[in-house]
């Protein structure tokens, strides 16, 4: 694979409550309106549950993850994780927001070319493979928690894709409706269109990547 350093483990360790003080605000990962700051036990308890979510579907896959399952893993109530998440499309997502979190702290303070320091366009492809292969690595988890049509791109996790790319194309192309051209060069990336070319029609991972580098290429007009 051409650009096989963006593979990784499929959901990063969670960070203890005290672990996570210093970290920069990212990503909302879904704490209650009426919970601004867990109490250290609570967020204790919901790390686990997490951690359990998270093994049940290195075992069986996103299927496997029910409320029930996730609590008996976790050793609580059933009541104790939907009062924590909501219900299971809750669960999923906030599974995929402590990775994104690890994305996103990756392009806006990570090494480059993913990170801060290399050219706009350097960063726009590592930013793509990055995203390609987090969402191949998380498909099942990624297909399984998408939000419907109503709120799928007002999510913080997508908004944060989306602003990055259009920062990144408005230092290219200045000119050009940057946060329309970001939402078609995100539609690459879909979940559901990853699933569909490699699992329906057996695209190779390394055909998809270098597709996005051509993308790329086509709409900055610099060489891939």
């Amino acid at each position: 694979m051409l650009y096989a350093g963006f593979m990784s483990a499929a959901l990063p360790p969670f960070p203890q409550p005290e672990e996570s003080l210093g970290a920069p605000p990212l990503l909302d990962v879904g704490t209650a309106p009426d919970e601004p700051c867990l109490r250290a036990d609570a967020a204790r308890n919901r790390a686990r549950l997490l951690e359990a979510a998270s093994r049940l579907i290195a075992e069986h896959g996103a299927a496997g993850v029910t409320m029930e399952a996730v609590a008996a893993a976790a050793g609580v109530g059933k009541g104790t994780v939907f009062r924590r998440f909501g219900d299971r499309t809750g669960l999923l997502t906030a599974l995929l927001d402590h990775s994104a979190r690890t994305l996103q702290a990756d392009f806006m303070g990570g090494p480059p070319p993913l990170g801060p320091g290399a050219p706009p366009v350097e960063r726009l492809r590592a930013f793509g493979l990055a995203v390609l292969y987090r969402s191949a690595e998380q498909l099942d988890l990624q297909l399984a928690a998408q939000p419907d049509p109503t709120r799928r791109f007002a999510h913080p996790s997508q908004q944060a894709l989306q602003a990055h790319v259009t920062m990144l194309l408005r230092q290219i192309q200045p000119g050009a409706d940057c946060d329309l051209l970001a939402h078609t060069l995100l539609s690459f990336l879909d979940p559901a269109l990853i699933s569909h070319l490699t699992r329906q029609r057996g695209m190779p991972l390394e055909r998809l990547e270098k597709g996005w580098l051509d993308l790329v290429a086509r709409v900055t007009g610099a060489e891939s």
